[in-house]
């Protein structure tokens, strides 16, 4: 159940289904707004005091909802625009959760790479692993796909939390007349099943000829599934002509953000999930 609150003009919705942090019973607060540090602390505090008494734990946030939807703060930055698809950072919010409370309990980054400087060197070992691009047809088909590849392979990660098919599809279809049929890559074994996928996009936000390509999202099932398609994916965005990487929204634990610093990618933009715990 989502539930509107505004005070002193700041805003937010209350999730009372968000996934748990650390077991415990959660609330999520997302579509975060406030005009000063002052006006988004007091409605958090005010939102933290009603959680509490409604049997809540610990709140999280800004989230809304779930991670499928927007999710993450912005705590630093270097002034570079948004890209395409991003959490855009807002002046006061940092300050706002801070003042209530609130601390970092998930952290994340996006960095950037010339295209000319990866995927050049050795080739990942592929045997067993066979690499496609989407031929650009049946879009719900291909999401439908990643899907259910998504929701196996990211079941067991932090603040997980299943999503329905019917809910999966409208998140994706419309950006369906951007997408590059190159840069969305699939994965599959010998016996023809998915293991893997990659999602790339270019990066619009830069105008309808951007030099930026998005490597957004990509999961496997099967180990040298990932490496095989991101360096796939580095080729086709060389071929298409663009001239940077953009490694998009990595958690700092993951595989994936070792190999974005390996790659030598700058990091522009960090984030994170702040929490609460109602005491």
């Amino acid at each position: 159940m989502a539930e509107k609150f505004e005070v002193f003009g700041a805003k937010l919705t209350l999730y009372r289904d968000a996934p748990a942090w650390d077991g415990l019973a959660t609330y999520a607060v997302g579509q975060f707004s406030c005009p000063s540090a002052e006006a988004g602390a007091a409605l958090l505090n005010h939102v933290a005091g009603m959680s509490h008494t409604e049997g809540a734990q610990a709140l999280v946030g800004p989230m809304d909802g779930d991670t499928w939807h927007s999710y993450r703060l912005v705590i630093e930055s270097d002034g570079r625009a948004p890209f395409l698809m991003e959490p855009v950072g807002k002046p006061h919010d940092s300050a706002a959760f801070t003042g209530a409370g609130f601390t970092p309990i998930s952290a994340y980054f996006s960095a950037s790479v010339p295209a000319a400087d990866v995927g050049t060197g050795p080739q990942p070992t592929t045997d067993g692993l066979h690499i496609a691009a989407w031929d650009g047809s049946e879009p719900e088909a291909l999401f439908t796909q990643v899907h259910a590849l998504s929701c196996a392979a990211f079941s067991k990660n932090p603040f997980y939390k299943p999503i329905a098919l019917a809910d999966f599809l409208p998140m994706y279809m419309p950006f369906v007349p951007m997408m590059k049929p190159e840069l969305v890559l699939f994965c599959r074994d010998d016996a023809g099943a998915l293991v893997g996928f990659l999602f790339g996009i270019p990066n619009y936000a830069e105008g309808p000829k951007p030099a930026s390509a998005i490597l957004k999202t990509y999961a496997s099932l099967k180990k040298g599934a990932g490496h095989a398609l991101s360096t796939r994916f580095y080729t086709a965005a060389r071929e298409l002509g663009f001239t940077t990487i953009i490694h998009a929204l990595m958690h700092e634990d993951n595989l994936s953000a070792l190999r974005s610093s390996m790659n030598g990618a700058q990091v522009f933009r960090r984030y994170a999930l702040m929490g609460r715990r109602l005491d």
